[in-house]
């Protein structure tokens, strides 16, 4: 499985930008040349637009996180996690859930309706406000696929996406379409083709995460911060040497080299320095008084997000991508005593995000979206669950169509049986994705403004889904984004 489609993307970007890239001088640097093309590359922005991938990794349990609220779904929801397995208190309550009842503009056929977890009061009444929307059962597909393709074993007819239950691969699949040890993410690509619309295209993929593949692009690198702010070389700004040895030092790392790579690293050297201080000098003129909750890491990545959004101009961008995320789902014990204050602090930092971008004037031109490895079991594990598929995930947003849930409400069902009711199960409860993070990323990425043209050499397996390919119910565009 891979990211790109050479046949398609490589040959027709290499006609359209070799003219560009050769103005970079065959003499430059390879490093210079990819940053070239990048910079031949993309859309021309007029205005401001951001992406925030926020990665819960572990595998977040959908089920304890959007929760059947109806009472027939409920009641099945209520057998099949508590009383049948003994574990009755992996179950909420309709009492406990009524805080945190869903209300949509649409309400859902049947009778369905969902409640999010009691300890997300802020992320429901967003989308009780409409400025949040539910995405419904999405997972990595290759294509669309029934459980009885997918039961068959036949993967040379009915591919799937590899490794599925793994986390580290299904981790990589979500970020990049691919296992563990690809290259490329879709963030990263995206950025490709924004990098022409920034002044200065190192802040267009922005990581206050670490490292990650979802940020890495064919030349978009991924700059990363700290919560703080940029990360200094640390020998300039401490106190090892006195004012004089800094000054000395900082000449010695950034001065020409005759040796080819030595000069090249230099240039690093000297780029990065200059990016820190770009960085420390657009942050200064940012003043939130947005407040941000305490001992929340991801409301502290998100506030550093907002921070660096708020210098925008400073930095000299119109498009950005940016990846943020928090740990600690992979619950197959402690559910009950653990996932709830995770999802208190995933829910108060994006309600305190989203409040920041309303302070700064741009909330309509920021999109958060969760993404995770994996949902859970709908069947405990014990007083967890275990690995599971498809999951449901969180898009907030002043652009968003809020107060909706997209895509198809899964019934309540184990997939035991050969009933209409299990299609969307392959196990367990684990949820056969009707919907693919294709369609969720290819949603996300028009809005963001990449052409229906890049959409295909961006998205591998986007040609699989759509009317145009015979699968209208799986929409190339969901929709939840104006």
């Amino acid at each position: 499985m891979n990211i790109l489609d050479p046949q398609k993307h490589t040959r027709r970007m290499f006609l359209q930008r070799s003219s560009s890239v050769a103005l970079a001088g065959v003499a430059a640097p390879f490093a210079l040349n990819l940053a070239a093309i990048g910079e031949a590359a993309a859309f021309n922005a007029a205005d401001y637009k951001a992406l925030v991938c926020v990665f819960l990794f572990g595998g977040s349990d959908q089920t304890h996180t959007v929760v059947n609220f109806d009472e027939l779904s409920h009641a099945k929801y209520a057998k099949i996690r508590g009383i049948d397995s003994g574990q009755n208190n992996l179950v909420l309550s309709r009492a406990d859930l009524a805080g945190t009842l869903l209300k949509p503009t649409s309400p859902l056929a049947d009778g369905r309706q969902y409640a999010l977890n009691p300890n997300m009061p802020g992320l429901a009444s967003l989308f009780n406000r409409g400025k949040a929307a539910v995405q419904l059962n999405v997972g990595p597909l290759v294509a669309p696929i029934t459980r009885a393709q997918y039961q068959s074993g036949n993967t040379a007819q009915y591919p799937v996406p590899p490794k599925l239950f793994s986390h580290n691969d299904q981790q990589s699949v979500w970020q990049s379409y691919a296992a563990e040890g690809t290259t490329e993410g879709w963030g990263g690509r995206i950025g490709d083709l924004a990098l022409a619309s920034n002044a200065n295209s190192v802040f267009t993929c922005i990581s206050v995460a670490g490292n990650s593949v979802f940020l890495a692009g064919r030349s978009a690198l991924q700059y990363q911060c700290s919560t703080g702010g940029a990360i200094a070389i640390g020998s300039l700004k401490d106190n090892f040497f006195n004012s004089t040895a800094r000054d000395l030092f900082s000449t010695l790392i950034q001065q020409s080299r005759t040796d080819v790579l030595e000069n090249e690293y230099s240039k690093v050297v000297k780029r990065s320095i200059a990016a820190e201080s770009q960085v420390a000098n657009g942050l200064v003129k940012v003043s939130l008084t947005t407040s941000f909750p305490a001992n929340n890491e991801l409301a502290d990545q998100l506030k550093a997000v907002a921070r660096l959004i708020g210098a925008r101009d400073s930095l000299g961008v119109k498009r950005q991508v940016f990846m943020v995320s928090m740990g600690g789902f992979d619950l197959h014990d402690n559910l009950i005593s653990k996932q709830p204050e995770l999802l208190k602090q995933v829910s108060e930092a994006l309600s305190a995000f989203y409040d920041a971008t309303v302070e700064l004037g741009v909330a309509n031109n920021v999109t958060a979206f969760t993404a995770s490895d994996f949902g859970r079991t709908l069947t405990p594990n014990g007083d967890g669950s275990d690995h599971g598929w498809g999951s449901h995930h969180f898009v907030v947003g002043g652009a968003v169509r809020g107060a909706g849930f997209y895509g198809t409400p899964p019934p309540v069902s184990v997939g035991d049986t050969a009933s209409a009711d299990d299609q969307w199960h392959v196990g367990q409860g684990r949820l056969l994705p009707s919907t693919s993070v294709e369609q969720y990323t290819a949603t996300l990425a028009t809005w963001f403004g990449v052409a229906e043209s890049e959409l295909n050499a961006l998205l591998p397996y986007l040609k699989n889904f759509g009317a145009g390919a015979g699968f209208p119910n799986y929409p190339t565009n969901l929709g939840f984004l104006g």
